[in-house]
């Protein structure tokens, strides 16, 4: 089953959804804020899809620069980030999608768009 990792006040996940009805993707909403990911899932995610760690951080969020992440997240062990990244869903980028064996993270168009044919 292909999982829409989101948050509904997003506008960006908004666009991803709406973008995958259009195209008759099915899948199954997961929101973040009230589901985070554990440590483990955010571990296997950022394996499978072979992207930097610092992709899954939503480097523009509140939360993120509340917390001064970006002077911080280089001195932190991979373990440390993951760990960090199941304590709030906020802190995650948005949206991923679990689409068969890909991972999308953060929505462009046209690379959902490449990724799906």
């Amino acid at each position: 089953m292909n999982i829409l990792i989101g948050y509904d006040r997003c506008s960006t996940c908004k666009k991803a959804e709406d973008f995958l009805k259009a195209e008759g993707v099915s899948f199954q909403k997961r929101p973040i804020k009230e589901e985070k990911l554990s440590a483990k899932e955010i571990h296997e995610i950022r394996e499978r899809s072979g992207l930097p760690l610092k992709r899954f951080f939503n480097t523009s969020g509140l939360v993120y620069k509340a917390m001064e992440l970006k002077d911080k997240l280089p001195s932190m062990t991979e373990e440390e980030q993951e760990a960090l990244l199941a304590t709030d869903g906020m802190l995650v980028k948005r949206p991923i999608f679990l689409y068969g064996d890909k991972v999308l993270v953060g929505f462009k168009e046209k690379e959902w768009g490449e990724a799906m044919k």
